[in-house]
């Protein structure tokens, strides 16, 4: 057996044809990463509405009076029918039911939670990952760089491991996309199983609609593409993908002022300039964010030099890698989601842009950076040894940096920790009884007295609730417009009442003592 040394390591990752076991191991190193992520990261905000709306509790009423973080858990613990999550989501969301129906299920198998809804997630990704070597294969690119290099992407690690509908969506992307290219491929398949091919990837590209509306982006530059490549089996494949839109649409239009303010007014500089700096951070995340405050924008400024020059390896080594036609393939998905975005805000006059809306580009930068990567000879290891290891740096940051987390699991042990046995925790309602209130809940250890102040509630409530207890901690979650609000309103009647007074302050906590 030949020694795996380092370079040989490097050699295969640059092959086409690559010894399946680096294959294997960069898929083993997928699922050790992502399932890190999984169990170790806290309860995030928009992962409330997914895990209460599969246990049918999708806006929840929470009890008025202080209770155990257990019992409040309890209180939206169960499981949901498929009918009940659609008609849920038509009324109060603004997402298909495809993600949410598959997670409802697997629930019932894996259990709930956070952890166990991220499963599926990990699951999707790892699957996703598989399918970005079988493109890379059918495109004539290196499978296991492409792999590799997809994996390091931050914006692929994150949806890939978190419980909401993106994992699913790329997954079947990618299924989509595959089936397409292997219905046009160079190999010729007889005419039956390309249009079968055709129709499959179609179908794939539809109910990846109907998990997340985004993907509707990269179908459409499929389809397109596929109309330039073969318009017979153009027709198979479009049919095939309209057959899945009216399902999605008629969602779409039940929920189309569900989250009406959810984003700032579209302006056309700073939707540029914030896709371009969460294009930046779905390959390379938020490296500028840890390092100290003046070098900030040195780290930030060196991260966009060296993604430039990445994008001009692939423009420059564009005839000398690949298959033409793929490649074209590749560089319109990659190029679907940030234009489509920017359609999406002129047309709505708002600003929907997200890293994790840009994750559905990564695999396909990464499969035309691992083809630009090959056919640069001696240089190709060196630079694929840069981009793994600023990647590698990114994903440690998004496994182990507070500055890639979201704060409800820190403040919830902390806040616990302040409280003690016998001190109350008070957390705001928010908007709805779900992002704020469910990641706190969530991650509170089970002994931990709650209580969940409402909007609207006065001095007098809270002195009433409050009064049984020696020490009190208000976390100062304001991730949303109405817990920002219910924080100042909480703090101000602390501070009007003359039996507190401020104990300790820290990160996103506040803790009072009474002295009366």
């Amino acid at each position: 057996m030949q020694a795996w040394h380092v370079q040989h390591i490097v050699s295969q990752l640059l092959a086409r044809n690559p010894d399946r076991r680096i294959v294997v191991a960069v898929l083993g190193l997928a699922v050790l990463l992502l399932a890190v992520a999984a169990t170790q990261r806290g309860t995030e905000y928009d992962e409330g509405y997914t895990l209460l709306l599969t246990t049918g509790h999708a806006r929840p009423v929470w009890p008025s009076e202080p209770a155990s973080a257990a019992a409040l858990r309890a209180t939206v613990a169960g499981t949901s029918d498929l009918g009940a999550i659609a008609g849920d989501l038509r009324t109060g969301d603004v997402h298909p039911p495809l993600y949410f129906w598959t997670l409802s299920l697997w629930q019932r198998l894996a259990g709930g939670g956070t952890v166990a809804a991220r499963g599926l997630s990990v699951l999707f990704g790892v699957g996703a990952l598989a399918l970005v070597g079988v493109i890379a294969r059918l495109g004539a690119l290196p499978p296991a760089a492409a792999m590799l290099l997809t994996l390091g992407c931050y914006g692929f690690a994150y949806v890939s491991h978190i419980a909401r509908g993106f994992a699913l969506a790329q997954v079947l992307t990618l299924g989509g996309v595959a089936m397409i290219v292997a219905a046009t491929g160079r190999d010729k398949p007889a005419r039956a199983r390309a249009l079968t091919l055709a129709i499959g990837g179609g179908a794939l590209l539809g109910a990846a609609v109907l998990s997340n509306y985004l993907a509707a982006f990269i179908g459409a530059a499929t389809l397109v593409w596929l109309l330039w490549r073969s318009p017979r089996l153009f027709a198979g494949g479009v049919l095939a993908f309209a057959a899945c839109l009216p399902a999605a649409l008629s969602f779409f239009i039940d929920q189309r002022g569900s989250r009406a303010g959810q984003f700032p007014a579209f302006d056309a500089i700073a939707a540029v300039a914030r896709l371009a700096q969460y294009a930046a951070g779905a390959v390379f995340g938020a490296l500028p964010l840890y390092a100290p405050g003046v070098a900030r924008p040195v780290v930030a400024a060196a991260l966009a030099a060296a993604l430039a020059a990445l994008f001009m390896v692939i423009v420059a080594r564009w005839r000398h890698f690949g298959a033409p036609a793929t490649n074209v393939l590749l560089a319109l998905a990659a190029a679907a989601p940030p234009l489509g975005l920017l359609t999406l805000g002129l047309a709505f006059d708002t600003t929907p842009i997200e890293l994790r809306y840009l994750a559905f580009a990564t695999p396909f930068v990464s499969l035309l950076l691992a083809g630009a990567i090959l056919s640069l000879g001696r240089r190709g290891p060196m630079l694929l040894a840069c981009v793994v290891a600023i990647q590698a740096a990114s994903i440690a940051g998004l496994l182990t940096r507070p500055e890639s987390a979201q704060p409800q699991r820190a403040a919830a042990r902390a806040a616990a920790a302040l409280a003690g046995p016998d001190g109350l925790v008070l957390v705001a309602f928010g908007h709805d009884g779900v992002g704020v209130t469910y990641p706190f809940v969530a991650e509170s250890p089970d002994a931990t007295r709650l209580l969940v102040v409402p909007s609207g509630a006065d001095a007098a409530w809270i002195a009433r609730r409050t009064a049984p207890y020696p020490r009190a901690v208000v976390a100062r979650l304001g991730l949303d417009t109405d817990s920002r609000a219910a924080l100042a309103a909480i703090e101000s009647g602390f501070a009007a009442d003359r039996c507190w007074r401020v104990a300790a302050e820290a990160a996103n906590l506040v803790a009072f003592i009474r002295f009366c």
